[in-house]
């Protein structure tokens, strides 16, 4: 059994600490808790995809999958905003 690399729980921590974060700030009532917490996992896929993929020792085929993953995790976090944003504009009052 190997022991765990200080690194990784370093990233893990940072994580899940920005995920909770992001999740906190958030208002329940212009966004939902799922989405919430759909942008934060996608947050997080990023930041452990980014550190596999940069490893040292990594194998072609672990750099192949981390960028895969930075690459959809990207585009559901970049999406999951753009729909919040767009909820955002229903709300506004229509001036004129």
């Amino acid at each position: 059994m190997t022991a765990l690399n200080p690194d990784y729980v370093f990233v893990f921590i940072l994580a899940a600490f920005l995920g909770l974060q992001l999740i906190k700030k958030v208002s329940p009532l212009l966004h939902s808790p799922l989405m919430s917490l759909t942008n934060a996992i996608a947050a997080v896929v990023i930041v452990g995809a980014i550190h596999i993929t940069g490893e040292e020792g990594a194998t072609p085929l672990a750099k192949t999958l981390g960028t895969i993953a930075v690459f959809c995790a990207t585009v559901n976090l970049v999406s999951g905003f753009m729909i919040t944003d767009r909820m955002l504009k229903m709300f506004k009052r229509k001036e004129g």
